[in-house]
């Protein structure tokens, strides 16, 4: 038995589960600080149509880490179930697939882009005004996002090897050059925008660099190489399990574009909704941390049929998540406005502001629930059941709401508002009901495999 096999066989629960999610969140944060950094100097040089310029792009760039995070997260979970079987030759084979796949999408998907974003950024509510604005940022944006998918793969796979020092380091070093270069092309070169789109995309250019020499070097045991074929068989398992991930990430966006939409004719409102959403993102972050490190944990021990301790998992990640939950929650009511003041300096923007988001965050805690269900059945292997979470939170419950309430009820921003804990509630509330079955099912396995380990035992006495 290897040494990263042992570990996810051994190690107390809950040391592994503060091991690996410690540079999943740190990454996660490094990821929402990339936006946030350029925001913020943008915003203190252009202004607010600077930040509208950012506010329209982003529900792009969080469409194309999306899609990173589909393979990424889809590798990963195909991965941690091969190798807690010990079989070499198919997580090699895994490794470069999901590898390959991650390029031969990302870089289609960059070109159209850049030579559609005109279009695009009309349709995701770009306005005369943020129009050019947000032409200059996307363009320069897009040149990194090859870069930024493949560190984000290496990053999974890196966790799943068990060695998670990588991922922290290759983000760490983005985040440092990302600030100092954002500085510098913003407020002392004057580029604007474009200096905030070039800072972003030179800064994970150099992460990538460090990311994939020690992802190399980590994957030798597997005689991984760089294959431009791709096998069917390996990409389709990938990308069911990961759509789930991807929904997760691209709804968002979705949300995002829909809310801009519903916002129009309020100037107030959507300069709200674009300064409390940089705030609302970093909530989640250590919630996803802890259930994204838990999935290749439960994985590597559902491929070895270890039910027991995939029990013992699942009810301290639930633990851990509502606990940790709930003490974001109760920081971000009390400082709701110390947050808003980051990014505006308006007195009426931020009472507004304020209000919004403690509203928007009310039942925060029990959201737990859904993102750590959504990572297990990513685990489990069940793709339906892990799809369905996804998209109901955001897509099924908030979207409709939020339409209903704004154009329905004509509620105007108090209905964009209050949509996000009634959709909070009754995703947990699903979420919830599903977990809680798996647990009897769950049960149901162990009580078989004691009743086998107990029927060998007598078969031995006797």
């Amino acid at each position: 038995m290897s040494s990263n096999s042992k570990i996810f066989e051994e190690e107390k629960i809950s040391k592994l589960l503060v091991k690996f999610s410690v540079p999943i969140v740190f990454s996660l944060l490094v990821s929402e600080l990339y936006n946030m950094v350029d925001t913020f100097f943008v915003g203190r040089v252009i202004g607010g149509n600077g930040i509208g310029a950012l506010g329209v792009v982003f529900p792009i760039q969080r469409i194309i880490v999306a899609l990173s995070v589909l393979i990424s997260v889809g590798t990963s979970t195909a991965f941690s179930r091969s190798n807690g079987k010990k079989d070499t030759k198919k997580s090699k084979r895994i490794l470069e697939n999901g590898f390959t796949l991650s390029y031969c999408i990302m870089i289609p998907l960059t070109i159209f882009l850049y030579f559609c974003k005109e279009q695009v950024l009309i349709i995701f509510g770009a306005s005369k005004d943020i129009l050019p604005l947000a032409q200059d940022y996307l363009g320069l944006i897009l040149f990194g996002s090859v870069f930024l998918s493949l560190t984000i793969f290496i990053s999974d796979i890196m966790v799943a090897l068990g060695n998670s020092k990588i991922s922290i380091i290759s983000t760490s070093i983005g985040a440092i050059i990302n600030v100092i270069l954002d500085y510098i092309t913003v407020m002392h070169m004057n580029m604007g925008v474009k200096g905030a789109a070039l800072a972003t995309s030179v800064s994970q250019f150099i992460g990538f660099i460090y990311a994939y020499y020690n992802y190399r070097k980590m994957t030798k045991e597997f005689n991984v190489s760089l294959r431009f074929e791709l096998d069917k068989k390996i990409i389709m398992p990938i990308v069911l399990v990961g759509v789930s991930a991807f929904i997760v990430e691209a709804e968002d966006g979705i949300l995002m574009a829909v809310l801009n939409n519903l916002l129009k004719g309020s100037d107030m409102g959507i300069i709200v909704l674009g300064v409390i959403s940089k705030v609302y993102m970093f909530l989640f972050v250590t919630l996803c941390g802890i259930a994204s490190a838990m999935q290749p944990i439960a994985a590597y021990n559902i491929g070895s049929k270890n039910y027991k301790r995939l029990k013992s998992i699942m009810k301290k990640t639930n633990l851990y998540a509502f606990v940790t939950s709930t003490i974001i929650w109760a920081i971000s009511m009390i400082f709701a406005p110390q947050f808003i003041q980051i990014f505006v300096k308006d007195a009426e923007i931020i009472k507004e502001s304020a209000k919004a988001f403690r509203i928007m965050i009310s039942v925060f805690p029990v959201i737990s629930v859904y993102y750590v269900s959504i990572y297990y059945f990513q685990a489990r292997g069940n793709a339906k059941t892990s799809v369905l979470l996804s998209v109901s939170r955001q897509l099924l419950i908030m979207i409709p709401i939020s339409v209903i309430l704004v154009k329905g009820f004509n509620l105007g921003q108090m209905g964009v508002w209050i949509s996000y804990p009634i959709s909070d509630i009754l995703a947990s509330l699903g979420s919830y009901m599903l977990i809680k079955n798996e647990g009897m099912e769950l049960n149901i396995a162990i009580r078989k495999q004691n009743e086998i380990e107990k029927t060998k035992g007598q078969y031995i006495l006797n």
